[in-house]
């Protein structure tokens, strides 16, 4: 599968995204609400959760997120491969 490079590049350029991988690379598969209080907490953030669902919008459409609905629960899955494929392009 390809990607968007541009929709990666635009993903990865605002930092609360980038704090969003880290921590779904961190402990992936999480709730929204989950994701929302390890970034207030760790990072002590002052975000809502629905600008996070934002961010997520804008991660998932450009392939590094996944959300799979898990009984009344949405979990948030990092998807990597995008990423390896961008640097892979550059790197070989």
């Amino acid at each position: 599968m390809t990607w968007d490079r541009d929709a990666i590049f635009k993903a990865l350029v605002d930092s609360n995204r980038r704090l969003i991988l880290d921590e779904l690379s961190e402990r992936n598969e999480m709730t929204l609400y989950e994701l929302t209080v390890r970034l207030i907490m760790k990072h002590n953030l002052a975000i809502s959760r629905q600008a996070i669902a934002k961010h997520l919008s804008t991660l998932e459409e450009a392939g590094l997120v996944k959300t799979e609905k898990r009984g009344k629960y949405r979990v948030i899955l990092f998807n990597n491969e995008p990423l390896k494929n961008l640097l892979n392009g550059w790197i070989e």
